[in-house]
C-alpha cells in the first residue's frame, strides 16, 4: 500500500506557527493563504516575537533536495509557504491540496500595506545596483505612512563573510526596523535572514528575490492571468532568457516533472 502524503501539525513537533503542513519533497510547507499568513506575522511583531519565512518555488525545492547547506537553511526558518504554482498543483496530486499559492511578489505590497497601518518600519537590502534605494522611496509614496529605515545595497560574498553580516547585523539593529526584505537570491539571502534573526529578537525577515525590481519597474512583473495560471515562469524567461534558461530549462522543467511524478505515487 502506497503512504499518503503526511500532514503535520504544531503540536506534533513543528515550532512557531498555528498552520497544518504537508512535506513535498522533503520540505515543510504551510497550508496557509496569504491573509492567514500576514494576520499571523503581524500577530507575531505586536507580541514581540520574531519570524523566518521562506517563500518557496520549485528552484528553493530542487536546491532543498540537492544541497544540504542550503536546506539546512530553508529547515531553520520558522514557516516555508508555496511560492510556487508546480508546489501547489504537487500538493492537489498528493490528495492533501494547498490552499493557495502565496506570491513574494504579491506579499511584499501587502506587508507594506499592513506595515503602514501598524507603524512597523522596514528595512531593504539587495536588488540589483540602485534598487534598495529606489525602492525606499517609492514605498514611502506608494504606501502611505510607511517608513523605510534604512537600506543596502546586499553586495555579499556566497556565503558572506562574518565582518559584512556583523556590519550589516548592527546597521539594521540599529535602524529599529521590525520587518527586513531581502532579494538577494536563494540561499544567500536565507543564510542572512537567520543570521539577523537570531542576534535581533522580534523583527519578521523574509528573502523576496526580485520582488523589490517588480516594485521598482527595473524587471517586468508577469500579468496577474500568466500568474494565476502558473506561466509566470515562461514570462520570466522571455524577458530575462540569459539569466533564466538555465534554471527554468535544464533545471526546472525536469524536477518539475519529478515532483509530479512523486506527489502522484504519495496519493
Amino acid at each position: 500500500m502506497k503512504d499518503r502524503a503526511k500532514v503535520t501539525r504544531p503540536e506534533e513537533g513543528i515550532p512557531s506557527h498555528p498552520f497544518p503542513e504537508i512535506e513535498l519533497d522533503g520540505m515543510r510547507i504551510a497550508s496557509v493563504t496569504r491573509e492567514e499568513l500576514i494576520a499571523h506575522i503581524f500577530e507575531a511583531l505586536d507580541q514581540g516575537k520574531g519570524l523566518h519565512l521562506v517563500t518557496a518555488n520549485l528552484d528553493i525545492l530542487r536546491r532543498s533536495r540537492l544541497d544540504p547547506r542550503a536546506r539546512a537553511f530553508y529547515e531553520g526558518a520558522d514557516l516555508r509557504v508555496a511560492d510556487g504554482m508546480p508546489l501547489v498543483w504537487a500538493s492537489r496530486l498528493m490528495g492533501h491540496a494547498l490552499p493557495e499559492r502565496v506570491a513574494g511578489s504579491e506579499l511584499v505590497p501587502a506587508i507594506l500595506t499592513e506595515a503602514a497601518q501598524a507603524a512597523h518600519s522596514v528595512y531593504l537590502i539587495g536588488g540589483s545596483e540602485g534598487v534598495a534605494e529606489r525602492a525606499a522611496d517609492l514605498i514611502e509614496m506608494r504606501f502611505p505612512g510607511a517608513k523605510v529605515a534604512g537600506y543596502d545595497d546586499g553586495y555579499y560574498d556566497d556565503p558572506p563573510d562574518e565582518e559584512a553580516l556583523d556590519r550589516l547585523v548592527k546597521e539594521v539593529h540599529e535602524s529599529g526596523a521590525r520587518i527586513v526584505f531581502i532579494a538577494l537570491g536563494s540561499p544567500k539571502q536565507e543564510v542572512i535572514a537567520a543570521a539577523l534573526q537570531q542576534a535581533i529578537r522580534g523583527i519578521f525577515v523574509v528573502g523576496v528575490g526580485a520582488s523589490l525590481s517588480f516594485l521598482t519597474g527595473d524587471l517586468a512583473q508577469a500579468p496577474v492571468a500568466l500568474r494565476r495560471v502558473g506561466l509566470e515562469w515562461l514570462f520570466r524567461l522571455v524577458t530575462e532568457p540569459r539569466r533564466l534558461a538555465r534554471r527554468y530549462l535544464v533545471h526546472g522543467v525536469p524536477f518539475a516533472f519529478r515532483l509530479m511524478w512523486v506527489a502522484l505515487k504519495r496519493r
